[in-house]
């Protein structure tokens, strides 16, 4: 007798520039047992280049095929928060990619928040503009129809620890993804 299928045990987080992605991911990972993966840290590491250096040589559409494909590469494994760039929804197959393989939870920044979490960060090339807050703004009006479109849930983080949105991320998981042991 062949044993039933079941989800790929990963969690996979979505959501604007940040947002604190990688931040509650690792915290995420460790209390549920997983691995964490960054998508951004792992091009950056196949490239031999940062996301900013990609961006001046590539263009965005060079880094969105790197991204494209590097979230592809990661979503073959199992048992992994999966911490995105922002703009991972943007492409119609990783969307789909997403949601077949993980659970997803869209972590949400309104557009203030995101700017004084940034403050200073020169390593996010969509913000090397003279009104960043206009960016943030218009990215948002694109974008979160798209995080909704693949998201299960939704936590918002403004205001909140990472501490306290993992937590709130925990109580609200499937219990067969809450615990290291898988079942």
């Amino acid at each position: 007798m062949t044993e039933p299928a079941r989800e790929p045990r990963n969690i996979i987080l979505v959501g604007p520039m940040a947002a604190g992605k990688t931040r509650i991911g690792r915290e995420l990972a460790q209390r549920c047992g997983l691995r964490l993966m960054d998508a951004d840290a792992e091009i950056e590491r196949e490239a031999g280049a940062s996301i900013a250096a990609i961006f001046g040589s590539e263009g965005e559409a060079g880094f969105r095929r790197r991204e494209r494909a590097m979230l592809a590469d990661l979503l073959k494994q199992d048992g992994i928060v999966l911490a995105t760039g922002g703009g991972a929804v943007l492409d119609a197959r990783t969307r789909t990619l997403l949601s077949e393989r993980g659970f997803v939870v869209h972590l949400h920044a309104n557009p203030a928040t995101q700017l004084a979490r940034a403050a200073g960060d020169t390593a996010r090339p969509l913000l090397h503009h003279p009104d960043p807050s206009a960016v943030l703004h218009a990215l948002a009006t694109e974008r979160d129809p798209l995080y909704a479109a693949v998201a299960q849930l939704r936590i918002d983080t403004d205001g909140f620890a990472p501490s306290e949105v993992c937590a709130r991320i925990l109580d609200r998981l499937p219990t067969w993804l809450r615990s290291g042991d898988g079942a």
